[in-house]
Formats: C-alpha cells, sequence, structure tokens
C-alpha cells in the first residue's frame, strides 16, 4: 500500500530541472567537491549523503562564524542548487546564521527518483548529517519548507520534539487540496501538512502571498490557525508563488523572526528547568504556596509562549482589548510612535545602507533564477 501511495503521490508534484543546473566537480586547490556554477568560498562544504532508502543526495552547509541557530532549507519545485545557492548563501548572512541546503532524490546531481517517501529520507539524511559532522543541536535547528519543501519540513519537525523553530513558505495542507477543495485526508494524498502542523511544539513563522496562483493563499491562513504555538504571520500583500523573496518585508519579518527565537531559551533549557523546579515541587507534595504541580510540557509550553504570544496576528481584534481604558492605549500608542521613531532614526544612518545593498543583491539574484514551475502540483492525466 505504501509503495503504491508514493507512486500515485509522484505524479502530482514532482518538477526537478531537466537537466540539472549544476555539476559536481573537484575543486583545482581543495580536491574538495564544488558546485561547478558556484565561485568556491572556504566557508562552504559540498557534501555526497546516503539516505536510508539507498539513493546519495547532493547537500551544501554554509558556515557563519557568527551564528548560534542553524536553517535546514527544504527548496521548492522545479528548483535545484545550482540555482539557489546564492540564495541560500545571502540568507545565511543576512540572518547570520549556518544553513544546510539539499536536492531531493532525483534532482540536481542526486540520484534516485523523487517521490514523498524519499524526501522523507532525504531530510533525515541532512538532518542526521547536521547533528553527527557540524554538532548542531535540535534545540538550535530551525527547519524551513518552502512549498513542496513543507512536507518533509515538518514531517521531520513532529519527529524531533526539541527544534528551536519551524518556517512554513507558501506552504500546502496536502497536494490533493491544492487541487480540489476536500474536506477529509485521503490514503493516496501527498503531504498531509493540515494533519501534522498541529503537532509542531515549537514556534511557527508562516509566509504566504495574498496572491500565490499555485497554492491559494487560504492554505497559509489554515495552516497558522492550526499551529501550536503561533507568531506573527507574513502576508505579503500581492505576492505570489515564485517571488515572495522580492519584497523587502520578507527579509524584515525572517530577520525579525530569528531575532525574537534567538531570544527564547533553548527548548532543552527550558525541559531541564522545568523538570527541576517539578522535582522541588515533588518534595513539597505538588504544592508550594499555592503553585500546582505542573507537567515539564506546560513549562516548556508557558515559557515559550511568552515571547511568541507578544507576537500574534496584529489583524485580529480582541474583545479584550477594547474593554481596557483609554489611557492604555494611549501609552501604548506613545510607546508605539516612540519606537517607530527610533527605527526610523535608525534606517537614516550609513549603518542601515549596508544591510539595503544586501537586500538589492538578493533580489537581483531572485530574479534571475526560476523557482518555481506554475504548473507543479497540477496532476498527470494518469494521475487518477
Amino acid at each position: 500500500m505504501g509503495s503504491a501511495t508514493s507512486s500515485m503521490a509522484s505524479k502530482f508534484a514532482f518538477y526537478p530541472p531537466d537537466p540539472p543546473t549544476y555539476r559536481i566537480i573537484s575543486d583545482e586547490t581543495t580536491k574538495k567537491p564544488a558546485l561547478s556554477n558556484v565561485l568556491r568560498r572556504e566557508n562552504v562544504d559540498v557534501l555526497k549523503l546516503c539516505t536510508k532508502r539507498g539513493n546519495q543526495i547532493v547537500a551544501v552547509f554554509i558556515k557563519n562564524p557568527s551564528a548560534t541557530l542553524t536553517v535546514l532549507y527544504s527548496h521548492g519545485n522545479a528548483a535545484d542548487l545550482g540555482q539557489i545557492f546564492n540564495i541560500f548563501s545571502e540568507l545565511s548572512a543576512h540572518l547570520d546564521v549556518n544553513l544546510m541546503g539539499y536536492d531531493y532524490s532525483g534532482y540536481g546531481q542526486s540520484s534516485g527518483k523523487p517521490s514523498e517517501q524519499d524526501t522523507y529520507a532525504d531530510i533525515e539524511a541532512a538532518y542526521k548529517c547536521l547533528g553527527e559532522k557540524y554538532g548542531v543541536k535540535d534545540e538550535n535547528l530551525i527547519l524551513y519548507g518552502q512549498s513542496v519543501g513543507s512536507g518533509p519540513t515538518l514531517e521531520l519537525a513532529i519527529r524531533v520534539p526539541r527544534l528551536r523553530a519551524v518556517i512554513l513558505h507558501s506552504a500546502i495542507l496536502s497536494g490533493i487540496r491544492v487541487m480540489y477543495p476536500v474536506k477529509r485526508s485521503y490514503w493516496f494524498d501527498i503531504y498531509k501538512n493540515i494533519d501534522k502542523v498541529p503537532l509542531v511544539n515549537c514556534p511557527v513563522l508562516v509566509i504566504h502571498g495574498t496572491a500565490d496562483e499555485v497554492v491559494d493563499y487560504s492554505h497559509g491562513k489554515k495552516l497558522w490557525e492550526l499551529c501550536k504555538e503561533k507568531y506573527e504571520p507574513l502576508w505579503v500583500i500581492g505576492g505570489n508563488h515564485c517571488n515572495l523573496e522580492l519584497y523587502p518585508e520578507y527579509l524584515r519579518h525572517l530577520t525579525k523572526f530569528i531575532s525574537a527565537i534567538q531570544k527564547l531559551p533553548p527548548s532543552q533549557d527550558i525541559i531541564l528547568e522545568s523538570e527541576q523546579i517539578n522535582a522541588d515541587l515533588s518534595e513539597s507534595g505538588g504544592d508550594v504556596k499555592g503553585i500546582s504541580f505542573r507537567s515539564s510540557t506546560d513549562q516548556s509550553e508557558k515559557s515559550s509562549s511568552r515571547l511568541i504570544n507578544e507576537h500574534r496576528d496584529k489583524s485580529r481584534t480582541s474583545v479584550d482589548d477594547k474593554e481596557k481604558p483609554r489611557a492604555s492605549s494611549d501609552r501604548k500608542e506613545r510607546a508605539r510612535r516612540s519606537i517607530d521613531k527610533q527605527s526610523k532614526t535608525r534606517n537614516s544612518t550609513d549603518q542601515a545602507e549596508k544591510p539595503r545593498r544586501s537586500f538589492d543583491r538578493f533580489g537581483d539574484m531572485v530574479r534571475s533564477v526560476g523557482l518555481c514551475n506554475v504548473d507543479c502540483f497540477k496532476q498527470t492525466a494518469t494521475a487518477v
């Protein structure tokens, strides 16, 4: 049944660039593997990883010496590492993170044929490499899934309990739901993200364009509604499926999110702290000065929610907020204007010029490549 499901699902979604946009070559100086169309850099490793399904996939790891967090990026459809490496490099520099990107089986110079189950094995191989070769801990790892990449991203997210965060970019509810507004999940569906996202226990950022012509904006909204730990989403007004990186708010919002995540204590620290609290409470009969015994999960959720709740969707109206005294609203407004003023002052300095130039380069890179096929989710004639 699993093989039949994978075979049917593969007809819905996978369009690797043909021919691939790069080759694997040997660097003349270091003799290490390199991408043929990419300028070689000392901080970049090109890797060949073996998956549990017998394929060998290509991955790149971009090291940022000042980074504390690492992003594992699962790219969208109709793209491979040769097209998007420079975008990965800019994201690593701009967000101050290490970044690993990989090609799915059958994409680029990765062996095999693409399927749902193979992409799950692919991201697992990349994840294991981060831990075993680079020492990346789960609590310092952010999973980033774009379009089709949201499938393997959420599959891994529900199996790794101590992730720092998840980013869903133009994500899908499921393969069939892209084409038909079905109300239930079918056995032959692909990437049932609608059923998985409620199981993710770390903060989730959702990014989606309101004019997405491939994956309707409603997919992003529904995924965000189903998240346990909601971060302020980014709805790019007028953005479509393939161009969100061109909007200035894209990098601004990602930077804001990474900054907020860095302020959160690692989930491991939260759990260890809560376990100590629970131990103290247990010794006192489960109640200290009226404080009831809580599980470590409760403590973790409470600690992480403290910051995330500050970034809830600003567009939602709140009955409670309307009931607050006018003076409270005035104080908030004065504080907001003060922050805006400081922000404008900073933006007017020469220090803001470097990020602006960085974004300009980033936008030029996005314009120079095609990151998606608009037919990437249309089933073939034999799909049903």
